[in-house]
């Protein structure tokens, strides 16, 4: 059990409580251009360009999808089409929670100021966080940060707007890249990997490692 008692616990949204669905759909749009055999191999080419597009400066969540779809699509030499990257951005705000995320993050809000961290637009978040049925104290996007994770600056702006230091906070992820490497850096020393099977588990970044939101309830005595 963590004997640590945040004053906020912070989580990533997309694929940590929220059932990322990009792959899927990317899947369906680009399998006239795909050979089903090698699509797998596009979607790492395709996240691969949304982490180096979120990098730089920033621009919209829509721009984003868009420009690294159409650099992967560049890559492999396929045509690339902006309706597919607008019809992923749009699908966003559909997706909803893993299983396991409601009941025990319920629980949760009932002990601790729950907040979200997200690489989402305003337009988009509100409609996932609504879906995963438990109270948050604040939701804070890239786009009010001006900033993607794993930047610093949105860390940065988070830390700033609930006025807290980064000892202060337990954050909560299931991506080492996008969020406990750098809240290492940062010196967020209190966090916990969700691990869903997107990245290998790398301790070096110090965490508690869990399976599912009921496993970080337990960790916190909840």
């Amino acid at each position: 059990m963590i004997e640590f008692r945040p004053r906020y616990i912070t989580f990533d949204c997309y694929g940590t409580l929220t059932a990322f669905g990009m792959s899927s759909l990317t899947r369906k749009l680009l399998a006239d251009r795909v050979p089903e055999e090698r699509m797998e191999d596009f979607l790492d080419d395709f996240e691969a360009y949304r982490i180096d597009e979120v990098l730089g400066a920033y621009k919209p969540y829509h721009q984003v999808i868009n420009d690294a779809l159409a650099r992967a699509a560049k890559l492999w030499g396929i045509e690339h089409r902006d309706a597919d990257g607008r019809a992923i951005y749009e699908a966003v705000p559909t997706w909803g929670p893993h299983p396991d995320v409601p009941e025990p993050l319920g629980v949760l809000a009932e002990h601790y100021p729950l907040v979200i961290l997200s690489n989402a637009a305003d337009e988009q978040i509100q409609s996932n966080v609504d879906k995963l049925g438990a109270p948050f104290h604040s939701v804070f996007t890239a786009e009010q940060a001006q900033a993607y994770k794993p930047r610093l600056q949105a860390f940065e702006y988070m830390l700033d707007q609930l006025g807290c230091g980064p000892g202060d906070i337990l954050h909560v992820s299931s991506s080492l890249r996008y969020d406990l490497m750098p809240a290492h850096d940062l010196r967020i020393t209190n966090k916990v990997y969700v691990n869903r099977g997107y990245e290998p588990s790398t301790p070096y970044y110090g965490y508690h490692e869990v399976n599912d939101i009921a496993g970080l309830a337990a960790l916190l005595g909840a």
